[in-house]
């Protein structure tokens, strides 16, 4: 896919998104390289072997694509990432904190406590370690005048609750709004900016594993668009959010994506 928004706007600059073998992660990580940026896209562990899934790019952009993989559910995963990224970019100016997924539909009363650890560590724990662990690097790039951001991605759901058998990830994934938003105010003396991206019902492999197509059908004629969103949809609002050009003076919000199924 191509994106001819972006041009140059991240050359120079060091990007790692996390989540990004595929769906959304995966377009945010060719947007960034086709606005210029040297990109660290992070792998699940699953998808080890997809470093050669990123379609459409030109020699140069795949020259400045590393990839690596590795499992964010555990605090040893989130700090060998964060040593990969100083190998392998040599500092950060913008950090998508992307990976996460549901882990299954589990109705209230079949959550155990090994359910809730591994939903919880994936989709809050990692945002919080890997942000805090990249603030200095950020920091840095910051006070070198570059423009310093995180975005991170939440979900509609995070202030709808989401489906039945949905309630802890759309939890953690208003946990991580707010999260996102304490770290705004408390960051933006050190020129960080921080926000999110809340995606509706985006047509991935996210909803192809928990959504049935009768839910999905449903879904899209309630919307007001009158469809279910693409990867591709998202990734103008990752990179308004990352540059500084763009949104110098915006930090502490949560920009919906979701062709009018929630306004707010």
């Amino acid at each position: 896919m191509t994106f001819p928004f972006a041009s140059d706007l991240f050359a120079g600059r060091r990007v790692l998104v996390t989540g990004a073998g595929r769906g959304i992660g995966q377009a945010v990580a060719a947007g960034f390289l086709q606005g210029g940026a040297q990109v660290l896209a992070h792998l699940g562990v699953a998808e080890r072997d997809a470093a050669e899934s990123f379609p459409g790019l030109s020699p140069a952009e795949r020259e400045r694509l590393a990839v690596t993989a590795g499992d964010l559910a555990g605090g040893a995963g989130v700090e060998a990432l964060l040593a990969e990224v100083h190998r392998r970019l040599g500092g950060l100016d913008v950090l998508v904190n992307n990976a996460g997924t549901m882990l299954g539909r589990v109705p209230a009363d079949a959550v155990d406590e090994a359910h809730y650890a591994r939903v919880l560590d994936l989709n809050a724990r990692s945002v919080v370690l890997l942000s805090g662990g990249a603030v200095p690097m950020l920091r840095e790039a910051a006070q070198g005048g570059r423009g310093a951001a995180i975005v991170n991605t939440v979900s509609i759901s995070a202030r709808t609750g989401g489906s039945p058998g949905s309630s802890l990830y759309s939890a953690a994934k208003a946990f991580v709004a707010t999260h996102s938003r304490a770290l705004a105010r408390e960051l933006a003396p050190d020129g960080i900016r921080v926000n999110a991206v809340s995606p509706g019902t985006i047509m991935t492999d996210f909803h192809r594993r928990y959504s049935t197509p009768e839910k999905l059908e449903a879904t899209a004629a309630s919307i007001p668009m009158k469809r279910l969103g693409t990867a591709a949809d998202c990734v103008g609002a990752y990179l308004f959010l990352a540059a500084p050009e763009l949104s110098g003076y915006v930090t502490g919000q949560v920009l919906e994506v979701n062709g009018g199924q929630l306004m707010a």
